[in-house]
């Protein structure tokens, strides 16, 4: 980790990375408490906090929800802004938000929930550092007002998901099942053997000279969650092979 660290020092742009080993509790970090943007990955604290609000019954995971034109969001990734109006069940949308990043699904559930009542919920998972600034979009705007966390807050949300300490173990399961369809794997798993892909369940975040990506490992050698994230790059490409 000590030679992560010097590489990074050496290239251009900010970095911070945050890695723990969730069963002897080690972990190492570079700016893993400096609140960056967020991008695509501000989804896993959404994802949570949607099942939160299903299990305190304020919504059931089968019920429809209509998209209609006006909540179309166009994206690279997104699917559902191609598709005619019609109405599709929370899951639905839950899924479609995570294997495929897609936008209008993200943006229909920060709706739903309300972005007030979902910042709650993400201090009530003691990520104190995260925050819903907007709705979610590929648009990078002014960084004061993108949604923003930090390596050590994307990657104690995937803790408290893998220890079942805030949602109970069929909704911790869920998403962590859902995040392992994930179908953009520029990020970790691409650096992992193609048997051990399918068991990393990540979510990249992708903007404007932003590239984050937050995973749980499920390794031979035991299990750990990283986080990487990086802004203020020269470009994508230079974050994605940095």
């Amino acid at each position: 980790m000590k030679e992560i660290k010097r590489y990074l020092d050496n290239r251009d742009g900010i970095y911070s990375f945050y890695f723990e080993d969730l069963k002897s509790g080690y972990t190492y970090g570079l700016n893993e408490n400096v609140q960056m943007t967020a991008a695509g990955c501000i989804k896993v604290p959404i994802a949570v906090a949607l099942m939160k609000e299903i299990e305190n019954n304020n919504f059931n995971i089968d019920d429809k929800v209509s998209i209609t034109k006006n909540d179309m969001v166009s994206g690279k990734y997104s699917i559902i802004h191609e598709f005619s109006e019609k109405e599709y069940t929370i899951k639905e949308l839950l899924i479609a938000m995570l294997i495929q990043s897609d936008n209008t699904a993200a943006c229909k559930i920060v709706n739903l929930v309300g972005m007030d009542r979902i910042n709650e919920l993400i201090k009530d998972m003691k990520l104190y550092s995260t925050e819903v600034r907007k709705y979610p979009s590929e648009n990078k705007i002014d960084d004061n007002k993108e949604n923003v966390t930090t390596s050590h807050d994307l990657s104690k949300c995937l803790r408290l998901l893998s220890n079942n300490s805030y949602l109970n173990q069929e909704h911790s399961n869920l998403i962590l099942e859902t995040l392992k369809k994930n179908q953009v794997n520029t990020g970790i798993p691409f650096y992992l053997p193609h048997e051990l892909q399918s068991a990393t369940a990540n979510k990249i975040g992708t903007l404007k000279c932003v590239e984050n990506d937050t995973a749980l490992l499920n390794l031979p050698k035991g299990n750990f969650v990283f986080t990487v994230m990086s802004s203020n790059l020269p470009s994508n490409v230079y974050g994605l092979t940095t």
